[in-house]
């Protein structure tokens, strides 16, 4: 099969999988060894974020949806969008923002692995509390693996590499590659965002928006602030609560749209993905320039 024979959706799906790629290999190329020792011999905060992750996001969107009008075709769909873990958006935003990157990419590892036992779990509670009934949900196993390494772990190493190896070239088209991978994620969303169903679009129409963005919005400020303050509350420094709010914040919807539409076959569930995918890269920018704006302005001495 050659590229010239694909449907138009296929072919956004590789160019998406592509750009977070290159994404990742950048971000590698900012990352040196050291960095990933100082989190193994300093491992609170990495299991504080995790913890937040894996456990806080899904009772807050839980307890979201309790007391939220939707139906519940929508409010399941929050709930695996809660259970999918940060990918490769969340670790860019990080680096971008001078984040905790080498924490970022490891819960980013760690928690993508894990994500193969515990989203049976969280959508089987969620389908039965607001559906009343129960699917035998897996991920496929093999599936998964390849998107986690082949999208983050491997492009990300390959640049972790180069900087090991040749850190002058390394340092030397770091700085450009930022504003090329923004202009490239950019890209992604303006195709998500204006594209049609059967050109790898998103496919919502207005009544769709106005339904799920306000409760988009809460649950994705609700994680920012949550990751940010849990890490603050164990005196881990700024740049780690930073990346926390990142990874919470901004979610895998690449993830749960395979979950919504491939494994249970239900195309409303994967609206609030597809909506909340269009608002969390951006809302997290703004949560992370406030943020560091804030620190800046307490540390600077009295004048």
């Amino acid at each position: 099969m050659t590229i010239l024979t694909l449907a138009p959706t296929q072919i956004v799906d590789l160019a998406v999988s592509a750009v977070l790629g290159l994404i990742m290999f950048g971000i590698g190329l900012s990352l040196t060894v050291n960095e990933f020792g100082r989190i193994i011999r300093r491992p609170k905060a990495f299991f504080a974020a995790l913890s937040a992750q894996m456990i806080g996001l899904p009772i807050i969107a839980l307890l979201i949806n309790l007391v939220s009008p939707l139906p519940a075709a929508l409010k399941v769909g929050f709930i695996i969008l809660s259970a999918s873990p940060g990918g490769a958006t969340a670790g860019f935003l990080t680096y971008l923002w001078r984040g905790n990157v080498a924490l970022s990419l490891s819960i980013t590892s760690v928690n993508s692995f894990l994500t193969l036992f515990s989203i049976p779990v969280v959508v089987n509670l969620g389908l039965q509390l607001f559906m009343g009934w129960e699917t035998d949900l897996h991920l496929p196993f093999w599936d998964t693996v390849q998107h986690i390494f082949f999208i983050t772990v491997i492009p990300a190493s390959i640049g972790v590499t180069i900087r090991h190896r040749y850190p002058v070239f390394a340092e030397r088209i770091s700085k450009p590659a930022k504003y090329i991978m923004l202009v490239l994620l950019a890209i992604v969303f303006l195709i998500k965002m204006f594209a049609g169903e059967n050109y790898g679009g998103a496919g919502l129409d207005l009544a769709d928006f106005v339904q799920i963005t306000p409760f988009a919005l809460i649950q994705n400020a609700a994680c920012l602030f949550f990751g940010y303050f849990f890490l603050y509350r164990i005196g881990a420094p700024h740049p780690s609560r930073l990346t926390a709010a990142m990874e919470s914040g901004v979610q895998n919807t690449t993830l749960a749209f395979l979950i919504a539409s491939n494994l249970l076959g239900n195309q409303e569930m994967v609206k609030p993905a597809l909506v909340y995918s269009l608002y969390s890269f951006w809302t997290a920018c703004l949560f992370a320039y406030f943020s560091n704006r804030i620190v800046k302005k307490k540390t600077q001495p009295a004048g």
